[in-house]
């Protein structure tokens, strides 16, 4: 009889055992479909003018608390905004121009689908105390992704050899300093895009001087970018 008893304990030890282990993965899969959630209901809730945390838990259907436990302030959902936006929109960009003919001319138009998505997602900007050190840890991250096809256009000789991908992040502040502004038609994005771009071609290129490899000045850009 006691040897049964012990049995069946250590049975039930394993059962529970086996339950909770079960329990794990499927916790983790709804944390990370709660995470998802928040993260399109601040994109959303954002995008039309709005700041607010309770706004943003009541679009994603869960409680403040709730968001809370995953994003403990504001700007950590603007940083999880942003690098959704990188994570899902960027990938097909990158693969799909990686076997373009032209890869200057594929630079220049994910460069013009960056500026379209800044426009877009205004509300960004707007509600975050910390966007400098957001934008620029996105901006690194979407330079270096971009670095292949850099070096893929400047072996094809469209781009002046002595860019670096550090040059990419900050290009990309000019062109958001200058053609991400309310109301500036898409055409006109376009044509001064371009004119840009123009500016890469090896052709007639005076030398650059060296590079700083510190951050602050584009830091400093951006936060001024945003204040404006």
């Amino acid at each position: 009889m006691i040897r049964r008893v012990v049995f069946v304990a250590r049975a039930g030890k394993e059962w529970q055992m086996a339950t909770n282990g079960d329990r794990a993965p499927r916790r983790r899969v709804d944390a990370r479909s709660t995470v998802e959630r928040i993260t399109a209901a601040g994109r959303t809730v954002l995008g039309r003018g709005d700041g607010s945390l309770e706004q943003i838990a009541a679009e994603a259907g869960v409680g403040i608390a709730t968001l809370y436990r995953h994003f403990p302030n504001r700007e950590a959902v603007v940083r999880a905004v942003l690098d959704d936006l990188l994570d899902t929109e960027l990938p097909p960009l990158v693969a799909h121009a990686t076997d373009a003919p032209e890869p200057r001319q594929a630079l220049q138009e994910i460069a013009t689908h960056l500026l379209d998505r800044i426009i877009e997602e205004k509300g960004l900007v707007t509600f975050v105390s910390n966007f400098a050190d957001v934008a620029v840890d996105v901006l690194q991250r979407f330079g270096r992704s971009l670095t292949p096809l850099l070096l893929a256009a400047q072996e094809q000789g469209g781009i002046r050899k002595d860019l670096t991908p550090e040059d990419i992040p900050r290009f990309l502040v000019m062109a958001v300093a200058g053609l991400a502004v309310p109301g500036t038609a898409p055409a006109v994005r376009t044509r001064y895009l371009t004119l840009m771009f123009d500016g890469l071609n090896p052709a007639h290129a005076t030398p650059l001087p060296p590079l700083d490899p510190g951050e602050d000045d584009l830091r400093t850009a951006v936060d001024h970018i945003a204040r404006g």
